[in-house]
């Protein structure tokens, strides 16, 4: 008996790392598009993304049960992350604060701090980020100063807060689509100056630089009255588009047959509950999407490859009447709620078919249970023991 009341701390403290350990390990399932089950190779020409959204880090707001449980565990997410699945490249989109709006600049210090401790060992790879709603704020708020300073915090963004950059000959654009849903703002037109000029560069590499494209270029740089202009380019010849706000859609997400547990009926309904409440609501409404025109406009301009949003906390999976496919990002944090997640998107080499999988990680009521047992099992070993010294 004195023998297991010497080993069995031990034990319980070894059982705590094991479970830490697995717990924090992310969970993926490719996805199946259009009922094709693609294999994930390890070929070395491959690009693979890891791709994450609505972090709704606190910065020096945070109290001790984000500082010391959820940013602990979100921090050991990243970084088992990336030893398990070895991305070649990071995407953020959005959301990085989770009250980034409301924030003075010298409030903004610890959250890009944290940030940037958050990611660990990917500040070693490319990563990008995009920014949300959280970050910018409404239309009402929605200024070129604020969103400058913001974005020359992060890697890849213009003044404007869009980007466009290319990594192993695959080409990405980013959009500040709040932006997008603003009528008459300066900033709406230098995002639809970024998606003019895009889809003109993109015109010029696929049928050559002609006097005409380059009249329409030199316009586009020096114009606010921009004209719906007809892109020759067949759909998803275009680059691979991120953004926070989720593109209009008339369609559910659909499954596609994956045994997760993020398929389900969540999809089929009008609001999504329990999200946000940690933090308090975001500017926009979970569900809130591009407009219409502003999502036929990109279609129509950029003809997108793929489209990577988030906002939504979920994940999704559509395909739009084009063809074109959207992949909606999971929140990876607990604030957002006790599902979190993030997505794999490996490119083929020579264009060929994007494969996505869809990374589920541990709830933060499972961890919760997990501690509350170890408690009561050392508890109860302490208990056992000490009836065992009156006997």
């Amino acid at each position: 008996m004195v023998q297991w009341k010497a080993v069995l701390p031990l034990l319980i403290f070894y059982l705590l790392v094991f479970y830490e350990e697995r717990a924090s390990t992310p969970s993926c399932v490719v996805v199946p598009q259009g009922g094709v089950q693609e294999a994930v190779g390890d070929d070395p020409e491959d690009l693979k993304v890891m791709v994450v959204a609505n972090l709704l880090l606190l910065g020096s707001k945070a109290g001790y049960l984000n500082l010391f449980f959820r940013d602990f565990y979100l921090s050991k997410f990243f970084k088992k992350s990336f030893a398990s699945l070895k991305p070649d490249m990071l995407l953020v989109l959005g959301d990085i604060s989770a009250e980034g709006s409301d924030l003075t600049r010298s409030e903004w210090i610890p959250v890009l701090h944290q940030f940037r401790r958050m990611l660990g060992p990917f500040l070693a790879l490319p990563f990008y980020v995009i920014l949300g709603d959280r970050d910018v704020g409404e239309c009402n708020q929605l200024n070129a100063k604020s969103v400058y300073w913001v974005a020359k915090n992060f890697p890849g963004l213009d003044s404007a807060g869009c980007g466009a950059f290319e990594v192993s000959n695959i080409s990405f654009v980013s959009l500040n689509a709040v932006a997008l849903l603003c009528g008459n703002n300066g900033l709406r037109f230098s995002v639809e100056k970024v998606i003019e000029r895009e889809s003109i560069d993109l015109q010029m590499d696929i049928e050559g630089t002609t006097e005409e494209l380059n009249e329409l270029k030199k316009f586009g740089e020096t114009s606010h009255n921009l004209e719906w202009r007809e892109n020759t380019m067949s759909s998803g010849s275009g680059p691979v588009l991120l953004l926070h706000f989720p593109l209009h859609h008339t369609s559910n997400c659909s499954g596609n047959g994956v045994p997760t547990r993020s398929y389900n009926s969540l999809f089929e309904r009008t609001e999504i509950p329990g999200s946000r409440q940690l933090v308090g609501p975001g500017p926009y409404e979970l569900l809130h999407t591009l407009p219409p025109n502003a999502t036929e406009y990109i279609f129509q301009a950029l003809r997108p490859r793929i489209v990577f949003s988030a906002h939504s906390h979920r994940f999704c999976d559509r395909t739009h009447p084009d063809g074109t496919r959207e992949v909606t990002v999971p929140a990876m944090t607990w604030n957002a709620g006790d599902d979190p997640g993030f997505v794999v998107a490996t490119f083929r080499k020579n264009r060929g078919a994007v494969i996505i999988s869809h990374c589920s990680l541990a709830r933060e009521s499972h961890i919760l249970i997990a501690y509350i047992s170890l408690l009561i099992l050392f508890m109860s070993m302490i208990f056992v023991a000490k009836q065992t010294q009156h006997i």
